[in-house]
C-alpha cells in the first residue's frame, strides 16, 4: 500500500503538505476530504494529471476519521502507520524521503530555529490570519448576517502586530527565515498568510520586505504549484453565492459566532 494523504486544500496545514509532497516529487494518493461539505464549498479543485493530483469525486470524509482518531485534517496513511498533526506530517515525509537538508536542516542551530519559527507561529501569525476568512466569508455564509466591521478591524490589527514580529524577528534582512534557501518554516508561515489574501485584504501590498519574502518562496516552490494549492482559497468568495444545507447551518452557525467573541 502506498501513501495516503487526506487534505482539504481550503486549510492552510493541508496545503503545506501537499506543496511539501508535490515540490519534492513524493508519490501519495490525495484523499479528498470536503471540510464543509458538498453542500457549503460546490465544487472541488480541477483534477490534475497524475494520482498526485486533487481530483473530483466522492469525499474521503470517512476514511479521514478512520485515519486519524482527531477526526480532522491533515492526516497520512502509510501502509498500516497513520499519523495526524501538520508538523508531524511534514517532519515525517522529510525523513521518510530523505528530502534536500534546506527544509529542515541537519545542523542543529539552524534546525532549532525552524522548530523556533513553528512553535511560535501557532499562537501568532495562526491566531490572527485564518479569523479574516471566518469574518468575511464563512460566518455569514452559515448565520446570514454580516459581523460589525469593528471585528475585522480587531483581527487585522491583531494581525498587524504578528507581521511586525515576524519581519523583524524571524525574517529580518534574510531571504528566508533560516538565511538564503526555503524551509518548513517559511512553507508554513506562506499558506496562513494566502487565507487573508483570498478575502481582499492583501497583507503584502504595503510590506514590500514581506511581498519580496512571497515571490522568493513562490519561485522556491514552483509558481505553478503555489496556485494551484491556492486555487480554492483564492476563489473563496465565491462560496457567497452557495446555498448551505439548512440542517448543516443550523448546526454549525452558533458554533462559529462563538469562535470571535
Amino acid at each position: 500500500m502506498g501513501l495516503e494523504l487526506y487534505l482539504d486544500l481550503l486549510s492552510q496545514p493541508c496545503r503545506s503538505i501537499y506543496i511539501f509532497a508535490r515540490s519534492n516529487n513524493i508519490p501519495f494518493e490525495f484523499k479528498h476530504v470536503e471540510l464543509f461539505k458538498d453542500s457549503v464549498l460546490g465544487k472541488k479543485p480541477a483534477a490534475g494529471s497524475g494520482a498526485e493530483q486533487p481530483r473530483a469525486g466522492p469525499s474521503n470524509s470517512e476514511g479521514a476519521g478512520k485515519v486519524s482518531l482527531l477526526k480532522k485534517v491533515p492526516a497520512l496513511k502509510d501502509g498500516d502507520f497513520t499519523l495526524a498533526e501538520c508538523t508531524a506530517i511534514l517532519l515525517y515525509l522529510s525523513r521518510k524521503y530523505n528530502t534536500p537538508d534546506h527544509w529542515y536542516p541537519s545542523d542543529i542551530q539552524k534546525r532549532a530555529q525552524v522548530d523556533e519559527y513553528l512553535s511560535w507561529h501557532h499562537a501568532n501569525i495562526r491566531a490572527n490570519a485564518p479569523k479574516t476568512m471566518w469574518i468575511k466569508v464563512l460566518i455569514p455564509l452559515f448565520t446570514g448576517q454580516p459581523l460589525p466591521s469593528e471585528k475585522l478591524q480587531e483581527v487585522m490589527e491583531g494581525l498587524s502586530t504578528s507581521l511586525k514580529q515576524f519581519e523583524e524577528r524571524f525574517l529580518q534582512d534574510k531571504a528566508f527565515i533560516i538565511g538564503s534557501e526555503i524551509s518548513l518554516a517559511d512553507l508554513v508561515a506562506i499558506v496562513e498568510l494566502m487565507q487573508p489574501v483570498g478575502v481582499g485584504c492583501d497583507i503584502f501590498e504595503d510590506r514590500p520586505r514581506l511581498r519580496e519574502w512571497r515571490r522568493r518562496v513562490e519561485d522556491a516552490v514552483g509558481k505553478e504549484l503555489f496556485f494551484q494549492a491556492h486555487e480554492m482559497i483564492l476563489n473563496i468568495k465565491e462560496l457567497s453565492n452557495i446555498q448551505i444545507d439548512p440542517q448543516l447551518k443550523e448546526q454549525l452557525a452558533p458554533v462559529l459566532m462563538k469562535m470571535l467573541k
